[in-house]
Order: structure tokens, then C-alpha cells, then sequence
């Protein structure tokens, strides 16, 4: 068996980045900004533009572009579809989505989608792309406005368009995302406030609720956040907002913890722990298998049995990260079994990129994830463990 066989190696990692990239350069449209990919590989005609896709494919372009070591066309491509049809030129902020004419389709503001693009505008400027500082200041300068709660030490949830009636719900996925995007802003500004509010959102979120919870991070709370356990008992497989658990997402906020914590000069003890009881308590409620389930419920058991490729190459990121944070004492084992399974259940080696979504007998199934729209999770889950854990993939790309 050569090495680009061996599911998870180098070889083999640059083999799927390769056909995701190429995969993902097929979102591209002529009149701007990137459309939802069908399982084929075509834009989906029937849906607009979704301002979370086109951030995080401007983001993975911008990746490209480092890891080219020259401009990616769509890199730039990505940066005008951000700074032009999705931007309120009127109230600031960025439309949830807009129509395959650019007419704004959903005016909600949502912090999910705004800290992409702080994200995709901070990986866009490392990379030397044009117009992504002004892009940058004007995300930074939105969130630090519009989402960033100081009394609460977290962000809210989304606004209407004109910023004047805040959600009543606030979420942890949400913030999750704007961990990440404040660590890549600390990275490419210098600013330590970006990490320090980093920190602040995952004390609260993961230090006090999800430990108080038993490690089953609650994703949901109402507006002076107390917690939700029951939200969304009606619609269980809800893309963003499941009822229950999310395996997916405690693999997630692990390796963000230890991203953090080499990020900090002086970083709590916390830290550490709580990555690793979260990739515990993950593996041990989300498993089936070689595999992993979507949800559970708060006791541990599965609730949407649905595979989704995303949590698989969270699992994996997170699993590396562990496995160097601890000398190998935690993660290579789990490592190997899901890069198994990803190579024989997830990789779709007849049309390219992953399968999005598999059914509880392993067949591709469109339950919540019609589609082949996203490249983000596997383009970080095969770049980072080649990256060091105190910098932005971005920056360790320079």
C-alpha cells in the first residue's frame, strides 16, 4: 500500500485537498460570488447565495493562495462578492443571503455568518488579496458594534437590517465560530483584545456550562443566557440549531481550547482539561462504529443518527491536536479509525469531494444536507496537522 493510500498521511490528505479544491472551484458564478454545489459538482439553481458559503469559500481560496504561494483568483473573486452584493451599503453589516440576481433574500445579521467573514477577510489579508483589509476592519468594527457583548462576555445571536431589534436567543455555535475568527484577527492585527475575548467566550460557554452539564456543551440559551436544554425538540436535525448535544461541536471547541492555549502568553490550566473531558465525552456519546452520529440527547444516546462528513473531519482535527498536546496519549487511535472511515464511507471518489451527509446504514443521504456545498471543514481538517497550534492556519502558511 503506497502512502497516498494510507487514509489520514500526508500523501493521502494532499490527495483529498486537491480534489476538494478543484471540486470547490466549481461554486464559482460568472455574475459574482459562489453558489450551493449539487452532489455532482453543479450550482444548484434553486438556491441563491448564502453568505456563510461565500465567506468560507473566500476563505479557502485565501488558503490556496498561501499555499500557492500566489494569487488564487478566487480568492479576490470571493472579496468582491463580500464587499459588494452581500454588503448593506445602508446600515453596515452583511445580508444573510442574496438572490442569484444580488438582491438581498434574507436581511437577518447573523453573528454565524459575520464571524466567517471576519474569518475569510483575516486569512484573505494574510494571503495579500485585495481589498481584504478594508474588508477587515469593516467585520472587526461590525462585530465589536453590533455582536460582542462585554457584560456578557459572549456575542449575540443576529439582528433584523437595520440593527434595531436584537434575537432573543442566543447560541453557542454562533460564538464557537467567532472564537475562531478572533484568534485569526489577534494573529493578523496584533491585537491581544481579540484572543482575551476569545477566552472570555469560552470560559462561559465551556468552563461553566458545558462542565456544569457534563461535558455535553448546551447550545442553546434564551437572552440573558439560561440554558435551553429542550430547544428544538420538534425539529431534531435542524442544520444550525439540533435539540440536544452535538458531538460534532465538542470535538470542535476541543481543539479551539488548545489553539487558544498555545495562543496565550499565560494561559489558564482549564484549558487542557476541558479539551480533553469534551473529546472524551464526544467519542464516547457520538460512536457508533467507525462512525459518528449527529446528535444526542442528555443522556448520552443517540438522537439524529445521520452521519455528516463535517463532524468526521472536526473528529479528526481535534484527535491530531490532542495527540500532539499530549505526546500521543490521547487521539492517534481514534485518529486512524475515522480517517478510515472517511476513506471508505465519506470520500466520493465517482464526482468528487466528501458526501455530506450518510443515513444510519452508511448511504448517502439528504436528510439536512442536500448537496455538496461545503469545502471548509476538510480543507482545515487536512491542513492542520501540518500547522502548529499557537498560529491561524494562515499564519503557520506564510
Amino acid at each position: 500500500m503506497s502512502d497516498q493510500t494510507v487514509p489520514g498521511s500526508k500523501a493521502w490528505r494532499t490527495d483529498q485537498l486537491t480534489s476538494v479544491r478543484a471540486f470547490a472551484e466549481r461554486s464559482a458564478l460568472h455574475s459574482g460570488g459562489f453558489g450551493w454545489l449539487d452532489p455532482s459538482g453543479d450550482v444548484d439553481e434553486s438556491r441563491g447565495l448564502e453568505l456563510w458559503i461565500n465567506a468560507r469559500m473566500t476563505y479557502v481560496f485565501s488558503l490556496a493562495s498561501l499555499l500557492d504561494r500566489r494569487p488564487h483568483p478566487l480568492a479576490e473573486h470571493g472579496v468582491r462578492a463580500l464587499t459588494g452584493p452581500f454588503a448593506d451599503a445602508e446600515h453596515g453589516g452583511w445580508f444573510q443571503s442574496v438572490t442569484s440576481a444580488h438582491e438581498p433574500a434574507s436581511t437577518t445579521k447573523g453573528c454565524y455568518e459575520h464571524a466567517f467573514v471576519i474569518l475569510a477577510a483575516s486569512t484573505a489579508r494574510t494571503a495579500g488579496v485585495g481589498g481584504a483589509d478594508a474588508l477587515l476592519e469593516s467585520a472587526l468594527d461590525v462585530h465589536e458594534r453590533r455582536f460582542w457583548d462585554e457584560a456578557a462576555g459572549r456575542c449575540r445571536e443576529s439582528w433584523n437590517a437595520d440593527w434595531s431589534e436584537p434575537e432573543s436567543y442566543r447560541g453557542a455555535n454562533s460564538n464557537m465560530h467567532t472564537v475562531e475568527a478572533y484568534l485569526a484577527a489577534a494573529d493578523v492585527t496584533g491585537d491581544r483584545v481579540w484572543r482575551d475575548r476569545a477566552l472570555s467566550i469560552c470560559e462561559r460557554i465551556i468552563n461553566r456550562a458545558a462542565r456544569a452539564n457534563g461535558w455535553r456543551i448546551p447550545e442553546h440559551f434564551d437572552a440573558d443566557w439560561n440554558v435551553v436544554l429542550d430547544y428544538n425538540t420538534d425539529v431534531p436535525a435542524d442544520a444550525f440549531r439540533p435539540y440536544g448535544a452535538t458531538p460534532g461541536h465538542g470535538f470542535e471547541w476541543s481543539r479551539l481550547l488548545l489553539e487558544l492555549e498555545a495562543a496565550l502568553d499565560d494561559p489558564p490550566a482549564w484549558l487542557v482539561d476541558a479539551a480533553v473531558s469534551l473529546f472524551e465525552v464526544a467519542v464516547r456519546d457520538g460512536s457508533v462504529d467507525d462512525t459518528l452520529v449527529y446528535t444526542t440527547g442528555w443522556d448520552g444516546k443517540p438522537v439524529v443518527r445521520e452521519r455528516f462528513h463535517w463532524v468526521m473531519a472536526e473528529a479528526v482535527a481535534a484527535a491530531d491536536a490532542l495527540a500532539r498536546r499530549t505526546n500521543g496519549s490521547i487521539g492517534p487511535a481514534e485518529a486512524n479509525r475515522w480517517y478510515g472511515a472517511i476513506d471508505e464511507h465519506f470520500v466520493d471518489r465517482v464526482t468528487g469531494s466528501w458526501h455530506h451527509e450518510l443515513d444510519d446504514t452508511l448511504q448517502v443521504s439528504a436528510r439536512t444536507w442536500p448537496g455538496k456545498p461545503d469545502a471548509y471543514h476538510i480543507v482545515n481538517a487536512m491542513l492542520l496537522p501540518d500547522a502548529p497550534l499557537a498560529v491561524s492556519l494562515a499564519r503557520s502558511l506564510t
